[in-house]
């Protein structure tokens, strides 16, 4: 069994990695830190929990094989300098700490950039995972197979809605029912912390790209997934385009394409990325769709851990989507 401890465990990524992990048949959930909670019952935060016979400890258990870093970013270097994790611990951060290559070593640790869908084999031989983001998750997946075949032509522009979830369990003035009820918002145009990340590997997979990538998030009235829409200018038929789409993820096991248009229910509780090819005139659209706290978080960090110890990628990620 892989002996799992979890750091920063109030948070909504933590709840949606204990409700996997405590299901996982290779895992044993060690230690569940949160200073904050500190000897409270872990249902008393994360309800959907209740029947866990499990406590919030206020300092994590390190004598573990992989510890999962749940805490806000900035938190995950904090808590790296000042404790000491043995060299036998693997590491999968959520946070955004480490996901640029400027950023990927601290100390004697190099971190990973956790897309498996373009890193599998690194992931595979890694000690310390950098997940990345969950807009940055469903507008990479859109866009890798472009860039791989060197099809990226012009500006990509992009929008893409999520859900109320994806800002975090700490209120704020845009996170209120009151204000997110029955209400869609831009917020951080052009300028989203997750547009460094895709660069990169956009970059990697076609080096000399040089345009713009003009995204645009908006802020959803629902609770979970995010819903991108994707167009570029492209010279490539429909059907050259479909065909390398489907042979790039012919063997990455959560990601589907689909010939009708998709919804966002079809991937709530998921850890499963859907795409949606269609050109008009010149323009290829692109839709993504995915579940920003499993695939675009907690989900895809177990599918790491799996990559890491040798499982299978799907273990214990099976998931059906909520769609009623």
């Amino acid at each position: 069994m892989i002996k799992v401890g979890i750091v920063g465990g109030a948070g909504y990524t933590a709840g949606e990695l204990i409700r996997i992990l405590v299901n996982h048949p290779e895992v044993k959930l060690i230690s569940i830190a949160s200073t904050s909670n500190t000897g409270q019952l872990v249902s008393s935060i994360h309800q959907d929990l209740l029947g866990l016979d499990l406590k919030f400890d206020e300092q994590p258990n390190l004598e573990v094989d992989v510890l999962f870093l749940c805490m806000g970013h900035g938190k995950s270097k904090e808590f790296l300098n000042k404790h000491t994790i043995p060299a036998t611990t693997k590491l999968i951060d959520l946070s955004n700490d480490f996901r640029l290559q400027a950023d990927q070593k601290q100390g004697d640790r190099k971190f990973i950039y956790g897309l498996p869908e373009v890193n599998k084999v690194a992931i595979q031989k890694a000690s310390n995972i950098a997940n990345p983001g969950c807009f940055a998750t469903a507008i990479q997946e859109a866009l890798l197979p472009m860039a791989a075949n060197g099809w990226l032509e012009n500006e990509v522009h992009i929008h893409a809605l999520t859900g109320s979830t994806g800002a975090g369990q700490s209120l704020s003035a845009t996170t209120h029912f009151t204000w997110r009820h029955d209400n869609v918002s831009v917020y951080k145009a052009f300028t989203h912390q997750h547009l460094g990340e895709i660069g990169e590997t956009v970059v990697r997979l076609q080096p000399g790209f040089k345009e713009e990538l003009s995204f645009i998030p908006l802020r959803g009235n629902f609770t979970r997934g995010i819903f991108a829409t994707l167009y570029t200018k492209t010279s490539k038929s429909i059907e050259e385009i479909k065909s390398a789409y489907k042979k790039y993820f012919e063997e990455q096991t959560f990601v589907f394409i689909s010939d009708e248009p998709i919804h966002l229910k079809q991937v709530v509780n998921t850890n499963n990325v859907l795409l949606h090819l269609e050109k008009i005139s010149d323009k290829l659209l692109i839709t993504s769709i995915i579940d920003n706290l499993v695939k675009g978080a907690s989900g895809q960090a177990v599918q790491n851990m799996n990559l890491m110890f040798g499982l299978d990628e799907t273990t214990g990620l099976k998931l059906k989507a909520t769609i009623f």
